[in-house]
């Protein structure tokens, strides 16, 4: 199974030891953080590291595939997308706040949604985003995600629920989609 994948603007690959000091000041900022349902604040090297142990465990077993964004035109790592089969193909993204708004998400989340389907054979992707990141929810939207339900999800940066909105897609839904470049 390929786990280098590529679009116009991005390498996807898996993360690596290197890229600890590249990801850790990203994820770090509160403002990204605390978009995440698990990531602690602050976030230290020590997180990092451990991070990469579990998920080359979990790739290995084919329980999870988180990829790093490389942005093509310098090398800069600028995120990472992950799909995750052991949590019925759950997809999940974040990227450091220097690269909002450029649609790096979208481009990276509809390359893992097509992994999903076509290589790991899911049959349908789920995702949520809080409330208050309607944003995410824009980046959802324009990959075919409907909305299923709403539950909070546990912010450990927040140290509290939050209230969240619940997605699906399925490949049919995904494969009617037109991304603009």
């Amino acid at each position: 199974m390929n786990l280098v994948l590529e679009t116009t603007r991005l390498r996807l690959r898996p993360p690596e030891t290197a890229d600890i000091s590249a990801f850790v000041p990203l994820i770090g900022n509160f403002r990204v953080a605390r978009n995440l349902s698990r990531v602690p604040h602050p976030y230290t090297e020590a997180d990092g590291r451990k991070w990469l142990a579990e998920i080359a465990a979990k790739r290995a077993d084919g329980a999870d595939f988180p990829f790093a964004l490389i942005r093509k035109s310098d090398g800069a790592f600028i995120g990472i997308c992950s799909v995750h089969p052991s949590e019925d193909f759950t997809v999940g993204y974040w990227l450091g706040e220097p690269f909002w708004g450029m649609g790096y998400a979208t481009e990276a989340a509809h390359r893992v949604a097509r992994f999903a389907f076509e290589e790991l054979e899911a049959t349908k992707l789920i995702a949520g985003y809080m409330t208050d990141n309607p944003v995410s929810g824009r980046v959802l939207e324009k990959l075919g995600f409907a909305h299923t339900h709403d539950a909070p999800y546990h912010c450990v940066s927040r140290r509290e629920d939050v209230p969240a909105h619940r997605v699906a897609l399925t490949p049919e839904r995904f494969e009617n989609v037109t991304l603009r470049p």
